[in-house]
């Protein structure tokens, strides 16, 4: 029998975290995605802190009319590329936490990249 659908996500997110690492000077986006919403986090790894947040549930990104949660996502993108500029960030490694690289994902991938971030 195969894996459930979040251990398969739990198998890859380990496999990718093996090789990605946030430092001050490249932190690393993680991104989480639930049903109904979708967190940005920029993390220092090496210190253990947050630099920046963000998520769908901010007044911002709730307020603002968005058809559908790509365009959600892309708005909680372009937040957190705001917010890790204004911290002085510009380079960034993508953690896609075991999600796919599409829909929701790339959207905020794609926002972020919009703010100004690169990876």
């Amino acid at each position: 029998m195969g894996l459930t659908k979040s251990a398969r996500r739990n198998r890859i997110h380990l496999r990718i975290r093996k090789t990605i690492q946030g430092t001050a000077a490249k932190p690393r986006l993680s991104v989480y995605r639930s049903n109904k919403e979708i967190y940005a986090q920029v993390i220092d790894d090496v210190k253990g802190i947050t630099i920046a947040s963000a998520s769908s549930r901010e007044k911002e990104v709730s307020d603002a009319k968005a058809e559908n949660k790509s365009e959600v996502a892309q708005l909680v993108g372009k937040l957190v590329g705001a917010r890790a500029q204004k911290a002085g960030v510009s380079m960034v490694s993508f953690d896609r936490g075991g999600y796919l690289y599409h829909g929701r994902v790339k959207s905020l991938a794609d926002g972020a990249r919009e703010a100004g971030l690169n990876f």
